[in-house]
């Protein structure tokens, strides 16, 4: 006969072996167990000769201090369970600055709705402190929690669609992602640079040094016209710079702030074993600074040419576009034995679109409402380092620096 047994109480040592010992030598057709605060669940499916293993599981729960409910499970229904495994399984990985009970409700609603099944929720951040007797902000004002999701999903745009309006209506970022191998053993991240890993579009900064600041907006808005292609716009643009001196990007260098959770992501992907890049339409000059800051493995982006300590308003070399961005991940990936299936990039703008949609993940970060509708993910509402949550990491296994 098979049941199903629940078992829960208050948390502590011995538990699982005594109920354990009470059982015997049955055997266990399903198991888990999880802790909230200090109580404790303890679920399972067992197969018993005859209700006497029952009564020896009521009597070890009694000297425990635990609840046991039972209930008997045919072995149609349990046929039917163990057949429906076999259905495709995902991730959601939900992340805001806090977690209320009504963000949870709409992303389970979304997935209610299409006949999927929600089977374990694990909290990745840590858990929030209690100020003046109610609930504080989560920890350091990030939340974030897994699902695994099971089911068969009939249009995945329609789902895609549906996270995408609850984000904009409830300031959360939903990411969806299929279980599988290559989720759990991601090896590459490559960046976009400007206003993604810093938060300054520099060749913007260089032509304010230059007091071109008027005339390059005035190319870059003619590029988003259509008017120019990329290459075009950002050799008529470099043209304005003609004269500025390498002490001008030096002081331009200097004074670029990181994107929030930049350091904290890349100390954890290094920790982690990961390669990292910054593929970038930008320049190596800023490129360079910041893999020295950083530890970058990688940096591929567009080398301005310096003659006597001034810039001469050209580009040395191929210029770096959308699609040598997307090459040079592949580049890359095959340099270090690692497919793309396993390779993350992180952009903002519509020129990181073919790299996004080649990589194994790719994120739309703070990014255009085009760009997030287009890319596989997007984090609008946190940090570069809720990527992190994306990888499955927890809070609780991150490395901090002792600077921080």
């Amino acid at each position: 006969m098979l049941y199903i047994l629940h078992i829960t109480g208050p948390d502590g040592p011995g538990i699982t072996r005594r109920v354990m010992s009470a059982l015997g030598g049955v055997p266990i057709l399903d198991l888990n167990q999880s802790v909230i605060h200090q109580s404790v669940l303890l679920a399972m499916v067992v197969r018993v000769p005859d209700r006497g293993v029952i009564e020896s599981v009521w009597s070890a729960c009694d000297e425990l201090g635990m609840t046991l409910t039972t209930s008997v499970l045919s072995e149609s229904d349990y046929e039917a369970w163990r057949v429906a495994e076999g259905r495709p399984r995902y991730i959601l990985t939900l992340i805001a600055r806090t977690l209320t009970a009504e963000r949870v409700r709409v992303v389970a609603e979304a997935l209610a709705d299409r006949g999927l099944n929600i089977e374990v929720i694990t909290r990745l951040s840590g858990r929030p402190a209690i100020d003046n007797g109610r609930a504080a902000a989560d920890s350091n004002g990030v939340a974030s929690v897994e699902m695994a999701v099971r089911g068969e999903l009939a249009d995945a745009q329609d789902l895609k669609s549906a996270f995408l309006e609850i984000s904009r209506e409830h300031g959360i970022d939903v990411a969806w992602q299929v279980d599988d191998a290559f989720r759990r053993v991601r090896r590459l991240v490559a960046f976009d640079m400007d206003s993604t890993l810093i938060q300054h579009e520099v060749i913007d900064e260089l032509a304010i040094e230059a007091g071109v600041g008027d005339r390059v907006a005035a190319v870059t808005e003619s590029a988003m016209r259509g008017e120019l292609d990329f290459e075009a716009s950002l050799r008529q643009r470099v043209a304005l710079l003609a004269g500025l001196s390498e002490e001008a990007l030096w002081a331009v260098g200097e004074r670029l702030n990181l994107t929030e959770g930049a350091e904290t992501l890349v100390r954890n992907l290094k920790y982690l074993g990961y390669k990292t890049a910054i593929l970038s339409g930008g320049f190596t000059y800023f490129g360079h600074m910041l893999q020295e800051r950083l530890g970058i493995d990688y940096v591929a982006a567009n080398q301005l040419e310096i003659i006597g300590g001034k810039l001469t308003g050209k580009v040395v070399g191929s210029v770096v576009d959308a699609q040598r961005k997307a090459e040079r991940l592949e580049e890359i990936a095959g340099e270090e034995g690692i497919r793309l299936e396993q390779t993350i990039a992180v952009g903002d703008g519509a020129n990181d679109l073919p790299m996004l949609s080649r990589a194994g993940l790719g994120i739309a970060f703070h990014a255009k409402p085009v760009v997030q509708a287009s890319a596989d993910q997007k984090i609008t509402e946190l940090g570069l380092d809720a990527i992190l949550y994306l990888i499955g990491m927890k809070d609780s296994e991150r490395v901090e620096d002792a600077g921080d």
